[in-house]
């Protein structure tokens, strides 16, 4: 059976394939419904208006994203996943490849991890 700390990344990266699937249950069931996030631009997110802005047409298009150098910490049923992360996304008729700092914490919750925070920023590149 893999270690929690691998069952964190392995869940990290299914959240990162189901944006770039535009899988919208995929990606609501990773992310807990208390889920926040702050983007590296600063802007606030909650569950429901991250999934919409990373998955309806016209927002975010996701091409890949890949995390570089995964580091969990496990406290209890709490983990903080640190990494660099890079994602190719489409917007505004633009493609952009960015590398930053990404931090995320998930909860075990029914036996399954979910995302319950995140923050990606500063900009490395």
């Amino acid at each position: 059976m893999p270690s929690d700390e691998d069952q964190v990344i392995a869940a990290a990266r299914a959240r990162g394939r189901a944006l770039v699937a535009r899988d919208v249950a995929d990606l609501r069931s990773l992310l807990h419904p208390a889920f926040g996030w702050v983007s590296h631009h600063g802007e606030v997110f909650d569950r429901d208006r991250y999934i919409t802005a990373n998955t309806a047409r016209g927002g975010t298009h996701w091409i890949d994203q890949q995390l570089a150098y995964p580091h969990v910490t496990i406290v209890g049923s709490t983990a903080i996943l640190r990494c660099t992360v890079t994602d190719v996304i489409r917007a505004v008729d633009r493609e952009q490849r960015l590398r930053m700092l990404m931090t995320q914490t998930w909860i075990r919750d029914t036996g399954r991890w979910r995302c319950v925070a995140g923050h990606a920023g500063p900009r490395l590149d």
